[in-house]
């Protein structure tokens, strides 16, 4: 089927410290209810932009913890509904009995990345690497933050939209995924990475949001070892890719970055 659009024209009127008002269109980005159905069963309804959606499986089911592999996902089928659009989502028998024996109601939004959890241990948990993260060059991390301004054309459109990208060592970037969540466009990368065979410890992940917590263990549950946020992190955020041993790079800047964590690997890196 042939997705929805990922904007769409909006009318408005610009009222300007003069007094003065004047008419305006400008784009605005979809947000669209995906319900996430795992071989029948209903699991969680998420607000997405519609785009990318097989990758967006892919990638809320890893960090989630419904399968630990791409093996785990046979099939995945966009379908449209009345109200909003439907993942079926088939699943190896091995990881269906898993998911069913711990499945729980989760209510999505795009803001949230633990909606529907009962008790505290639920929260996801990345297991801590067994090695030390490897050093990255600031130069590398200026060079994809650079190269990031230019390869998102729904924020160029929009101005509403978050992005999460995947650099090689180098700085290069591999693969970039937009959505109105913050969770859900790094979820969009986790299914690309996993598709693409993408392997997260050989370079590093960036995200145009807040360091939340949330995005600490999305990043470890696929490998990664060094995060680079161009907003601050939380104090939680914080704590937990200490105990990670992520290199944590947060309100990053082309001329300027400050290192969290691991500043004893991060080059050319100033310690407070």
């Amino acid at each position: 089927m042939s997705l929805p659009p990922s904007s769409r024209p909006a009318e408005a009127l610009v009222v300007a410290a003069d007094g003065s008002i004047r008419p305006t269109s400008r784009a605005v980005p979809e947000e669209v209810p995906v319900s996430l159905v795992y071989s029948t069963v209903p699991f969680a309804v998420m607000m997405l932009t519609p785009s990318d959606l097989e990758d967006f499986a892919h990638g809320f089911s890893l960090t989630e913890g419904i399968v630990a592999d791409p093996a785990g996902i046979r099939e995945v089928a966009v379908e449209a509904e009345e109200r909003g659009l439907r993942l079926d989502i088939r699943l190896a028998p091995s990881d269906l009995t898993t998911h069913l024996s711990r499945r729980r109601s989760m209510a999505g939004r795009t803001g949230c990345g633990l909606c529907g959890i009962e008790e505290l241990d639920q929260m996801p948990r990345a297991a801590p690497p067994g090695t030390a993260a490897p050093a990255i060059d600031v130069a590398a991390i200026r060079r994809a933050l650079a190269a990031l301004e230019d390869a998102q054309p729904l924020n160029d459109e929009t101005r509403a939209v978050h992005a999460a990208a995947f650099a090689a060592t180098d700085g290069t970037l591999l693969a970039v995924r937009e959505d109105v969540g913050r969770h859900n466009a790094l979820d969009k990368l986790v299914g690309a990475m996993m598709r693409g065979g993408m392997a997260a410890a050989e370079g590093f992940v960036l995200v145009t949001s807040r360091c939340s917590f949330e995005l600490v263990e999305k990043a470890a549950a696929i490998g990664a070892r060094t995060l680079v946020a161009i907003s601050a992190p939380t104090a939680l955020a914080l704590d937990r890719a200490r105990a990670l041993d992520m290199n944590l790079v947060a309100v990053a800047r082309r001329d300027t970055v400050a290192v969290f964590h691991g500043m004893d690997r991060v080059k050319e890196a100033a310690c407070p």
